[in-house]
């Protein structure tokens, strides 16, 4: 009886490592993700470099991207395997670079964007439209 427990425990683990995977084992073809070597769209957890959720080879959730040094590089959501909520993108030093947005992978409404030093890019800081800036 305590070894068919211990077996069990043992699968259900062995299994839920197997819904994760390291960000640097997929593949990108034709925007969709697959574990490296096969033609199946890859379902489950991401970690590495990029932290998340894919459904069908497709980002779907929160997502978290990293520098190589280890400093935050991005979070927001994606939906379908497009960017849609709220962004925030930084330097890799840690400061913010960007903060806004997304509708359907196109920034949407209200962005700023900063240099390094923290002081604000007026060019490209204001409202957007469809992926384009409409006004400061």
């Amino acid at each position: 009886n305590t070894l068919i427990t211990l077996v069990l425990v043992l699968f259900c683990l062995n299994s839920s490592v197997g819904w994760s995977l390291d960000y640097k084992d997929l593949v990108q073809r034709d925007s969709l993700f697959y574990k490296k070597f096969t033609d199946v769209p890859f379902t489950g957890e991401v970690t590495g470099e990029e932290i998340g959720s894919l459904k069908n080879g497709k980002k779907e959730g929160f997502f978290l991207k990293y520098y190589k040094n280890g400093q935050l590089w991005s979070k927001g959501n994606f939906k379908n395997n497009k960017k849609d909520g709220s962004w925030i993108v930084y330097f890799n030093n840690g400061q913010i670079f960007s903060k806004g947005k997304y509708k359907k992978g196109r920034p949407e409404g209200y962005w700023i964007m900063y240099n390094e030093d923290g002081t604000i890019v007026d060019a490209m800081t204001g409202m957007w439209k469809n992926g384009y800036r409409i006004s400061d």
